[in-house]
């Protein structure tokens, strides 16, 4: 089983500023490795475009949202994949013995967003007063990313933040704080998300 640490700068960037990143958090070789499944699976045609909304209001909308989606668990066939989620559970666990957050679940969904600039407007994970979803933690899947391909993670803060989606690096931030959105992306774009809820 994985095992991770937090350090006391994240644990308190997380509480103080609701955020931290980490340039590394899989290991280059997991992450190329989930990146090739990842574009296996995009080729296979494994992602269903991804919806605002839910229920009978939901909708796809490119302005809005520009990505194609799929969710990791544990019945997934990808080694690769199948160690993310450990990885990711591992993180859930560091978070609540080194936060103090509660986190009894997590969802893991994969993304891809297409060279088209493709991207996600500014919104947030949850909504003050839900407990669904307590922290949201993304690692990136892309090798040689470069400026001019865009894509960034905004995290809208003060002044607000731009994370270049570059390979293996994690973002760890509270869903019902930081309001964030990915600016559009001109290669291809995937990364994976893990929200973490307390029920």
């Amino acid at each position: 089983m994985a095992q991770l640490t937090l350090n006391e700068a994240e644990v308190a960037l997380l509480g103080d500023a609701g955020f931290f990143v980490r340039p590394s958090f899989l290991g280059r070789a997991l992450a190329l490795d989930a990146r090739n499944e990842a574009a296996r699976l995009v080729h296979e045609g494994a992602l269903q475009r991804a919806g605002i909304r839910r229920g009978g209001s939901h909708r796809v909308d490119d302005a809005v949202r520009g990505d194609s989606i799929t969710w990791v668990d544990e019945t997934v066939s990808s080694a690769a994949l199948r160690e993310v989620l450990d990885r990711f559970e591992a993180l859930r666990r560091t978070l609540n013995e080194g936060a103090y957050l509660g986190l009894r679940r997590t969802e893991l969904q994969l993304a891809h967003y297409p060279a088209t600039g493709a991207g996600y407007q500014r919104h947030r994970d949850a909504f003050p007063g839900d407990d669904n979803r307590r922290v949201t933690a993304i690692v990136y899947l892309n090798d040689g990313w470069q400026p001019e391909h865009g894509g960034a993670l905004r995290l809208h803060l003060e002044p607000p933040l731009d994370v270049e989606p570059r390979l293996d690096t994690l973002v760890v931030f509270r869903s019902e704080v930081v309001e964030h959105e990915v600016l559009p992306s001109f290669a291809d774009r995937f990364a994976i998300t893990a929200w973490y809820s307390a029920r």
